[in-house]
């Protein structure tokens, strides 16, 4: 059977208390105009293809994993696709000290409650990769790579307000978290922000991976 395989790349971050991921602006028929996850066909291994990817689009290096593979997905040749799709993570800060501007790639990120008209079958996909992150981030040492500077503990509690789709009790929420012993308090507060200023918390080196919720 004539067959390829196409890698696509879903990477996520956390801005102002949002989650958003990384989509490229398609230029070229078909789908002219809409949004699609940063893709490459196969020429090297999986994980060659991604390296190649990030660097296509001007990230630094990030996590990424294997997240799903997909059989026969809509695009315009007459192959038979494969399409193997990976989580990826960047925390913000690093984002935007690091990444670098690409001639003739025009990238955004969007709130994943706010996606755009998407190319080919990439909104599923896409889904697909936000409830993997869902499940992720309940991960302690997830969390630690989209927070690994100072954070507040309102921050925290607001992400996984919106990932657990609950709302969650202010004191419990701050008692669970420290008594862990993952964080520690900087000594600082962000007055840099509007409202009540909130002490800035930052992770240990090493923790311990478990489930936080």
């Amino acid at each position: 059977m004539n067959y390829s395989v196409q890698t696509l790349l879903g990477v996520f971050t956390i801005d102002k208390g949002k989650i958003k991921v990384l989509l490229v602006h398609k230029k070229s028929e078909p789908y002219r105009g809409y949004w699609m996850l940063p893709t490459e066909f196969l020429t090297d291994s999986l994980e060659g293809n991604v390296e190649r990817t990030i660097n296509d689009i001007g990230l630094p290096n990030l996590f990424y994993t294997q997240n799903k593979t997909y059989a026969n997905i809509e695009l315009d040749t007459k192959k038979e696709v494969i399409g193997i799709s990976y989580l990826g993570l960047i925390d913000s800060i690093t984002c935007y000290l690091k990444s670098t501007k690409v001639d003739g790639v025009e990238l955004e990120w969007f709130d994943i409650n706010s996606i755009p008209k998407t190319a080919y079958d990439h909104e599923m996909i896409i889904k697909d990769l936000y409830d993997s992150f869902k499940k992720r981030i309940v991960n302690s040492n997830i969390l630690k790579i989209l927070f690994p500077s100072d954070f507040t503990l309102p921050e925290i509690q607001k992400i996984y307000e919106t990932v657990l789709e609950t709302k969650l009790d202010r004191r419990n929420f701050r008692k669970k978290l420290i008594n862990l012993g993952y964080i520690i308090d900087t000594g600082d507060i962000n007055e840099g922000y509007t409202g009540r200023p909130a002490k800035l918390y930052r992770f240990k080196e090493e923790i311990e991976e478990r489930k936080l919720f």
